[in-house]
């Protein structure tokens, strides 16, 4: 065999040994990114600051703001549960601080969402009301004192008021997509006027795709002409109605203005949940 025809043997060996390790190299690094752990981002002691990727306007009070994470594989590191410490200012470019709950889980990766009613008199909630497009929001977290772990009680009455749906919803949402999770949830939710009930058309989708576990149940102090759920405020009947009884492994659940919070309490203690039974976002 002629030097020419070894040595171009010699070169077709070489680059094909070469396009194999890189082959291998590619793989190898393919399957280590596709396979890592997704990255949480949220510091209890750091103020970090997120892009508002998309604001829609859910109503003329409501606005769902999704939030950027730094990189597509990155998730918020929020427990089911707890809430994050939002930093924004008011008109007198003060700053202002306020818990709020995203309605997104850790299984949504590389964004999260808040869902804000929007109150004229409302500090931060005007900031948000005025955030556009393209704005940064500072947050910190996680904050709470839940602690969930699935099936850690045989059913959750939670009692919610306006913007407390939040956590509920949250915490529904990881029971409800968890399959493991058999956990019962039996919902009452007051808000004032039909229009102000917020994340109603996904309340309602989780209790038709889980009708053996998620019940809702709507109460407006300003109910339309057509309505088939509860008036006023909520009652001790109405939790009666509504709620699983009183048991070792049943656990109420509250989150409201203050007001409602308190009579919601005194409701518990007269039907006989005790505080261990009890608590309130």
């Amino acid at each position: 065999m002629s030097n020419e025809i070894i040595q171009m043997v010699d070169k077709a060996t070489q680059l094909g040994l070469g396009l194999a390790f890189v082959v291998l190299v590619t793989g190898t690094v393919y399957i280590w990114y596709s396979n890592r752990k997704p990255t949480t981002v949220l510091r209890p002691d750091k103020w970090l600051k997120f892009k508002l990727a998309k604001k829609e306007q859910v109503s003329h009070n409501v606005v769902k703001l999704h939030f950027a994470l730094p990189t597509p594989k990155s998730v918020l590191g929020l427990p089911i549960g707890q809430h994050i410490s939002c930093m924004g200012f008011d008109t007198d470019g003060a700053e202002v601080v306020r818990p709020y709950t995203p309605t997104t889980l850790d299984s949504d990766v590389g964004f999260f969402e808040l869902v804000v009613k929007v109150y004229k008199e409302g500090k931060l909630s005007a900031y948000f009301g005025r955030m556009k497009e393209g704005d940064y929001l500072s947050v910190k977290g996680p904050k709470g004192r839940f602690h969930y772990k699935p099936n850690q009680v045989r059913a959750f009455g939670m009692i919610a008021g306006g913007t407390g749906i939040t956590p509920m919803y949250q915490v529904a949402r990881a029971i409800l997509e968890n399959p493991e999770d058999k956990t019962k949830i039996y919902l009452i939710y007051a808000n004032v006027t039909y229009d102000d009930i917020l994340l109603k058309e996904d309340l309602d989708r989780f209790a038709m795709d889980y009708p053996d576990q998620f019940k809702v149940y709507y109460v407006l102090n300003q109910p339309p002409v057509q309505w088939n759920g509860g008036v006023g405020y909520v009652s001790k009947g109405m939790m009666e109605a509504n709620c699983p009884p009183p048991a070792d492994d049943v656990q109420i659940l509250r989150c409201g203005p203050p007001p409602m919070n308190k009579a919601i309490a005194g409701h518990c203690d007269a039907l006989g949940y005790t505080k261990e039974m009890q608590f309130q976002f």
